[in-house]
């Protein structure tokens, strides 16, 4: 499962690379893909956008280990709330809307069923013009170390962003799929 993964992140990793690349004027009626030249020309220089705000959603642990530990050790549901926060940066942003990004999520699972479950998440990522976004990147909780891959739309209105993120963590204790949404305001 970890492998297709794996694989299906580099075949959209390659295949948004056709982004970056230019069309050159047409030779003998062939378009030719190049590359601009690197250009040292002096652009303004944009501070980095800080887009971090509260988050809030569910986690669904799949069946494993993890799943068992929750339900027989700790007398738990495998569905319950996270509470959080994001921290966003955006280090690039292109003239065609495409923008970079680095993050980092800390979360709190379990508290309505009176439990403290702590997960932390670094990711980067990439996200579009009309807000689709791609991130992935290590995830540490209770269950151990895994690869956290998330995706997702920002929804924008004036200053305020709303992000919408559907997360999933493979691990050979079982897969964690979690929904959360939040707000940011750009600064």
């Amino acid at each position: 499962m970890r492998t297709k993964l794996i694989l299906i992140c580099a075949i959209f990793i390659l295949s948004i690379s056709n982004l970056f690349a230019q069309t050159d004027t047409v030779i003998n009626s062939t378009p030719q893909k190049i590359f601009t030249p690197y250009s040292p020309a002096p652009k303004p220089k944009k501070e980095p956008v800080n887009l971090a705000g509260p988050r809030v959603g569910f986690t669904y642990i799949g069946p494993g280990k993890t799943a068992d530990f929750l339900t027989n050790d700790l007398n738990m549901t495998t569905f319950f709330t996270q509470f959080g926060w994001q921290f966003e940066q955006q280090y690039f942003a292109l003239e065609s809307g495409v923008s970079g990004l680095v993050e980092f999520v800390g979360l709190i699972g379990g508290l309505e069923q009176g439990k403290f479950l702590p997960s932390a998440s670094g990711l980067i990522g990439i996200r579009n013009s009309r807000g689709g976004e791609f991130a992935f990147g290590p995830n540490l909780s209770l269950s151990g170390a895994a690869f956290v891959f998330a995706f997702g739309h920002t929804f924008q209105t004036g200053d305020l962003n709303f992000p919408v993120n559907f997360a999933i963590v493979p691990s050979s204790n079982g897969v964690r799929m979690s929904l959360l949404t939040g707000f940011n305001a750009r600064r």
